[in-house]
């Protein structure tokens, strides 16, 4: 489960986020290219942009149900 007292500092600001449990496995920015990218300096995921519509919320949800180790987060 993400935890958000350890959110990555690049997430925009919004409901969803990913913490620092990304190992860069690329799912997310796949499920949901519009809304994750990622810090090529580090090496991971982050919400690039938070969803604005009910198809990215869709994708968005898709990333977080299908993330490997839990690293994406909703604060509601």
């Amino acid at each position: 489960m993400a935890d958000k007292a350890h959110k990555q500092e690049s997430n925009a600001a919004g409901a969803y986020y990913v913490d620092t449990q990304c190992v860069d496995c690329d799912l997310c920015r796949q499920s949901a290219p519009f809304n994750f990218r990622r810090n090529e300096e580090k090496g991971y995921s982050y919400v690039y942009k938070q969803p604005e519509n009910e198809q990215e919320i869709d994708k968005v949800k898709l990333a977080l149900s299908e993330c490997p180790v839990e690293a994406i987060g909703s604060d509601g």
